[in-house]
């Protein structure tokens, strides 16, 4: 009796498998059957050649998209056929046991058992969404609670945590992790590509990797990895952002959104006190950057003191006539320096609503993709940006000689022997006027160097706003020799003399100046034992 009720049993279940693989592979085949030869005939675009070129080229982009789309379904195939032999592996187990068992299995239990096991895998999937940072942010005790995101493209990745390369940038040495970034852009792409209710196929641009921009990701060990991925889009100063979250199992699209960043104004407010070749240097960039390249900034510079007043004042007038520039303003506070005083008056002089504030020094050197980062990282009410910027070594210990030190734009390259990612500085942010007023802004009592930023850092890490902190490629920190003045106090001082030691060189460089009495030696002991031996 045993025997034919475990073989009736047994039974029901390949009967249950078969009807599950049919299923599968039924809807499969409704969502997987190509359109039709109407939808799919390339119809020339607004502004497109005509011609037989034309139509070519058409061709060739939508044959792209449909090569694109067919790797994409083989890949859901294999995940499926995966995913359908662990199901299997899973019920056999289970009939393995009870088999075991004493008497038959009630009616009903295998069947139940995958539904609660489905259900419990689809709670567990949402569960991990909602706990993820996708939304809002949360609350954390200090900046040490942060995980910071990588940003990566499709060549290299940019990383605070270097390992045992000790690269600020390299390219994916591991397959799995290769792997990871080329599946999320490739599914970005085809989320893109495919029709969405509303748009026109003709109109509707075919999205190739060449449109990635750049993405930021960052794993979070008990909830999972997600991803910000930004596209050119068909028109200028507009993006595509996609949105993916993994909850260590199937990549999950969480936003999918046009963002256009054409009357995003920023303005940037720049403290400063004496320095005028340094803001002479500085609008040397922001001329070219900002002014000819971007276009939608307003400068704020707040002026300690008299000394030199009226050569920065010059310098912005000279500006504005010989390239008509206008948006900007300039106020003097006649006080001793303080930093967060300075970013604190300007943010506060704005009068024309809500504007997306980059708190800058004198000595940055940023570039227009930066700008578009600043803009697309940062959301009134929901995220603020901190990126972490590269700072360069002394140039003169780089290239050994002063006549030897190439322009400026050739010195910013991201190398492990030119500079390193400033994980340590807050000071550079985007972060709209509204959410700066509301934090509480900066604390004005800080005098001098250092401190300031690290407080607002943590007043937002306190918040429920979402801080984004990654490296930027687009943001450099030019070397400049620091001074830590005697007046401050000794936790300040400490600080500005750790941050003086490591903007000289890197570690390797600076050894080998403290050691170079011992390797002179070591040379010139081999030379004579080389003279030695001739003789």
């Amino acid at each position: 009796m045993l025997r034919r009720g475990l073989v009736a049993w047994a039974s029901r279940v390949g009967v249950v498998l078969v009807v599950a693989c049919c299923c599968l592979s039924l809807l499969y085949m409704l969502a997987c059957s190509p359109h039709s030869d109407q939808s799919l005939a390339p119809l020339p675009r607004p502004y497109a050649p005509t011609g037989k070129e034309g139509y070519q080229a058409l061709l060739q982009e939508r044959e792209e998209q449909h090569r694109h789309y067919i790797s994409s379904l083989k890949k859901q195939i294999s995940q499926l056929k995966e995913a359908l032999q662990e199901r299997s592996q899973q019920l056999k187990s289970v009939q393995d046991s009870l088999e075991k068992a004493a008497g038959p299995p009630p009616v009903g239990l295998l069947d139940g058992g995958a539904e609660r096991s489905h259900a419990d895998l689809q709670e567990f999937l949402r569960s991990q969404l909602g706990r993820a940072e996708l939304h809002s942010g949360v609350k954390l005790p200090s900046e040490y609670a942060v995980v910071p995101f990588e940003s990566f493209t499709l060549q290299k990745v940019y990383q605070l945590e270097m390992g045992l390369t000790r690269h600020p940038e390299e390219k994916p040495v591991r397959k799995d992790r290769r792997d990871e970034l080329s599946e999320t852009v490739e599914t970005a792409v085809q989320a893109l590509n495919t029709p969405r209710d509303g748009d026109s196929p003709q109109q509707q641009k075919v999205y190739s990797h060449s449109d990635f921009i750049e993405g930021i990701s960052r794993t979070e060990k008990d909830k999972g990895t997600l991803y910000e991925l930004t596209f050119r889009s068909d028109r200028s100063q507009e993006f595509r952002k996609l949105v993916f979250f993994r909850p260590f199992g199937p990549l999950m699209k969480v936003k999918n959104e046009r963002v256009d960043t054409a009357n995003m104004l920023i303005n940037i407010v720049v403290p400063l006190a004496k320095r005028a070749d340094k803001f002479r240097n500085f609008m040397h960039n922001f001329r070219d950057v900002c002014v000819r390249q971007d276009g939608r900034i307003h400068l704020t510079v707040v002026y300690f003191g008299k000394d030199q007043m009226s050569d920065v004042k010059g310098i912005l007038e000279n500006t504005s006539r010989e390239i008509n520039f206008k948006n900007f303003t300039l106020i003097q506070l006649n006080e001793e320096f303080s930093r967060g005083r300075g970013l604190d008056v300007g943010a506060r002089a704005w009068k024309g609503g809500n504007i997306l504030l980059f708190f800058c020094d004198v000595d940055i050197y940023f570039t227009a993709e930066f700008l578009d980062s600043c803009r697309l990282n940062a959301q009134p009410g929901k995220k603020v940006f901190y990126p972490v910027l590269f700072s360069q070594y002394n140039p003169s210990l780089i290239y050994g000689h002063h006549d030897n030190i190439p322009p400026i734009e050739q010195q910013l390259a991201i190398k492990k022997d030119t500079g390193f990612w400033r994980d340590f500085g807050f000071g550079m942010t985007c972060q709209y006027r509204s959410d700066f007023i509301n934090i509480g802004g900066f604390d004005v009592d800080i005098k001098g160097w250092g401190g300031e930023d690290v407080h607002l850092y943590r007043k937002y890490l306190h918040s429920n706003l979402l801080v984004v902190r990654s490296p930027s490629r687009g943001l450099f920190h030019l070397w400049h020799e620091k001074r830590c003045a005697d007046e401050l106090p000794p936790e300040q001082y400490k600080m500005c003399m750790q941050s003086k030691a490591m903007n000289e060189a890197s570690h390797g460089q600076l050894g080998m100046l403290f050691f170079r009495h011992e390797i002179e030696a070591h040379l010139r002991r081999q030379k004579q034992h080389g003279a030695g031996k001739k003789t």
